[in-house]
């Protein structure tokens, strides 16, 4: 079955074979967003979703000119080995 991918109000989604895995997210609106963790439905792991999942926010991060701070593992890792991304990622003092 197709995979299904769009934004909710706090995370993003990947719908795939009846079962959804995300990203979850917080955006302030101050030009922020958080990438905060990803879950991903038990049948459906080691398939590459979560990356997928990362790279669809970073994606949205780069449309919209948000900084990115980075919680989740995944996310960090595709930070990592995808130089495009890098630029968007910074440390923010709360």
């Amino acid at each position: 079955m197709a995979k299904i991918a769009r934004r909710a109000d706090d995370r993003f989604e990947i719908e795939q074979d009846g079962h959804t895995s995300y990203l979850a997210y917080e955006a302030d609106g101050q030009g922020w967003i958080s990438l905060l963790y990803t879950e991903v439905a038990e049948p459906l792991r080691g398939r590459g979703l979560a990356k997928d999942l990362a790279r669809m926010a970073f994606e949205y991060a780069k449309e919209n000119r948000l900084k990115v701070e980075v919680v989740c593992p995944v996310a960090f890792h595709v930070a990592l080995n995808h130089p495009e991304y890098k630029s968007l990622v910074s440390i923010r003092h709360r």
